[in-house]
């Protein structure tokens, strides 16, 4: 199935790939970059920005800061997790505070991902 996007948010894809949060940057920089599967950062799925996308895989790594965390962030993730679904893709999230304080079992979680899947 092919993978529409907004190109109205290009412009806001390209800010949000110079301005990645500490914890973007770490998973980025110390650990997908460097993986066998191509990733890409900031990648648009119809009206929605996903934080990191393997096509190969079909995996989307979100990272959720404290906003994701109300009762209105719980339920636009619902949407917009089914939505991201529906094409497919599997969805994995991490906290913020797990990149800082376990990485390495971040990591772990994600390689177990990507060679599980066909």
């Amino acid at each position: 199935m092919y993978i529409k996007y907004n190109k109205n948010y290009i412009e806001r894809t390209r800010n949000l790939r110079n301005n990645m949060t500490l914890e973007e940057r770490k998973l980025w920089y110390d650990f997908l970059s460097k993986n066998k599967f191509r990733f890409n950062r900031q990648k648009i799925i119809e009206n929605y920005i996903v934080d990191f996308y393997c096509a190969k895989k079909k995996l989307i790594i979100e990272l959720d800061g404290n906003q994701y965390y109300t009762i209105e962030g719980k339920e636009y993730d619902e949407i917009r997790t089914e939505l991201l679904n529906a094409y497919n893709l599997q969805v994995i999230r991490f906290k913020n505070i797990e990149i800082q304080k376990d990485f390495t079992k971040v990591c772990s979680k994600i390689n177990r991902v990507l060679n599980s899947k066909q």
